[in-house]
């Protein structure tokens, strides 16, 4: 508990320090609290202290560690550059733990070995993914289609694409965001707004859509002065929002533009109004 209490306040020696201490003791800590020490040591970018605790837990101690311990450790790996390093704990949890490889392993895996310039090898981590029998999951395949388009290579990132739209039950849209990025990058903004448009159609088509994906069209939008179609987006978001049955605006979304919201919600009952006038 005082462990957990350290943690939350951002204060990562003390909950490290006294996380240590509690192997020995009656109460030991568990694994979920050893993965949010590791984890924010990470978000501090504490690399090898989160590493080092990894061991001490897992490894010295013998606390039982779960997928999300493991991935902790490759997302650390992959961000030191130790991509191999990180394949090798993909490896050892395939051969000796009781469970599976998350989508988050293959997310961490395959943007780690395309920063390091190995995309080939990301796909055959696609493949191989599959063949496990894992569903194809939207940010593993963004991840390749990024790395792709960066490549200038579209062909490629666009059969990734239609593979992805083949095979997943529900998709979030956020490749389509990856396309628009890039293509405003460009200058090719004609060409941006057309893979807006395609996302909008299954919007038209009754798709349910959730606030991350939406937050990450209405930020793309907003940060090229697409406002129009940012307010287009946000009252459809507005209109789907029928909580609890359904969450279409969440607090991230509030993040993008406050005052926009403002407006909008101030504005929207008139505009309403004056719609159904005409």
């Amino acid at each position: 508990m005082r462990a957990s209490l350290h943690n939350r306040a951002g204060d990562l020696e003390a909950a490290s320090a006294i996380a240590r201490h509690a192997v020995f003791s009656v109460t030991r800590p568990t694994v979920f609290t050893c993965n949010a020490i590791i984890a924010d040591m990470y978000r501090s970018k504490w690399y090898e202290e989160a590493i080092a605790l990894f061991h001490f837990f897992f490894n010295q101690f013998n606390i039982v560690p779960n997928i999300v311990s493991y991935n902790n450790v490759i997302n650390t790996h992959c961000d030191e550059g130790r991509v191999d390093v990180a394949l090798e704990v993909y490896r050892h949890v395939l051969a000796n733990a009781p469970f599976s490889p998350s989508p988050v392993t293959y997310r961490h895996l395959t943007k780690g070995l395309i920063q390091a310039g190995r995309i080939s090898e990301a796909v055959d981590l696609l493949r191989e993914m599959l063949t496990k029998g894992h569903g194809a999951d939207s940010l593993v395949y963004n991840n390749l289609i990024s790395g792709f388009i960066e490549l200038e290579n579209l062909e490629k990132a666009n059969e990734l694409f239609d593979e992805l739209k083949e095979r997943c039950l529900v998709y979030d849209g956020v490749v389509n965001s990856t396309f628009m990025e890039w293509f405003f990058k460009k200058g090719r903004d004609k060409e941006a707004m057309e893979s807006y448009r395609s996302y909008r159609s299954l919007l038209e088509r009754q798709f349910r859509m959730t606030p991350a994906t939406c937050n990450v069209l209405l930020e793309c939008l907003l940060k090229h002065a697409r406002k129009t179609e940012a307010w287009a987006l946000f009252d459809h978001m507005l209109d789907n929002h029928t909580p609890p049955n359904f969450q279409a605006v969440n607090s991230d979304t509030s993040k993008l533009g406050p005052c926009l919201i403002l407006c909008f919600r101030k504005l929207r009952p008139c505009l309403k109004n004056c719609a159904r006038s005409l």
